[in-house]
Parts: C-alpha cells; sequence; structure tokens
C-alpha cells in the first residue's frame, strides 16, 4: 500500500529529509538530491516532484521527462567522475515516492561487483567536500 503524502520524506521536506541527502538543485520534472553517504562518490537521488510510486502511474510525457532527468543526471556523473558503471535503483518499498538511486561503481572502489548497499554508513564528507562533489555534478548538467 503506497505511504501517504502525509509520511513522505520528499513531500515533507523534514528533517530526516536533509539528514540523509543534499538538494543539489530542480531538474525538468525532478529534484536532484546528494546522497551525504558517500561509498559511492557522486551518489544522487532523482526524485520525481509529485507523488507518484510507480513509472507507469505518469503519463507518457512525463514518464519520457522525469527519464530524460534520470539520464541527464547519470551522464553529469559519469562525466564528473568517471565511474566505471552506474548503477540504478527505484526499489520505494517503504517509500512509496518515484525515485531513482543513481549510484556510480568504481572497479577498486566500494561494493563493485554486487547490489549496491542502501545506506553503508562508512563514507561522510566535510561540508567542503560536498560542496565539490555538488558544484563538479552541477558543471556537468
Amino acid at each position: 500500500m503506497p505511504s501517504p503524502v502525509s509520511e513522505c520524506l520528499y513531500c515533507q521536506n523534514n528533517d530526516t529529509l536533509h539528514q540523509l541527502m543534499i538538494k543539489i538543485g530542480d531538474l525538468k520534472v525532478s529534484q536532484l538530491f546528494l546522497f551525504k553517504e558517500q561509498s559511492y562518490t557522486g551518489r544522487c537521488n532523482v526524485v520525481y516532484n509529485n507523488h507518484a510510486a510507480e513509472l507507469y502511474e505518469l503519463s507518457d510525457e512525463q514518464r519520457n521527462l522525469y527519464m530524460e532527468d534520470v539520464a541527464a543526471v547519470a551522464k553529469a556523473i559519469a562525466k564528473a567522475f568517471n565511474p566505471t558503471k552506474i548503477n540504478y535503483g527505484a526499489y520505494s518499498d517503504t517509500l512509496s515516492h518515484l525515485h531513482f538511486h543513481i549510484v556510480p561503481k568504481y572497479k577498486e572502489g566500494y561494493g563493485f561487483g554486487g547490489v549496491f548497499e542502501m545506506n553503508p554508513q562508512k563514507t561522510y564528507l566535510s561540508d567542503t567536500e560536498y560542496e565539490s562533489v555538488i558544484e563538479k555534478i552541477k558543471a556537468n548538467l
């Protein structure tokens, strides 16, 4: 059963969201957030602007625009950080707001060759380091 808007951290823009992520900016039909846990350098979430749970709930036009946002972020991360591969995750089992995790993976890096961990809680950055990662992504969007 989908979670209601009143319980959605993205819709509520609440403290839990700000503890987990930093907003980078607005895209065509979504918002871009940097995940604070950076075991996968450059990891972001692309969050659809409206409270929808599934891709099939969107009109063709909205779905296409959303996927353009997802692809643009992945391309920007690829240019900024040169990962070996980018993984995509859209699970939403417990938080039913349409969002994609964009997870760059590096051959000699954390978790390469396996499914990415949602929140390994291993790598956090300084404010200056977060700003640097964000600027690299923005420069390539």
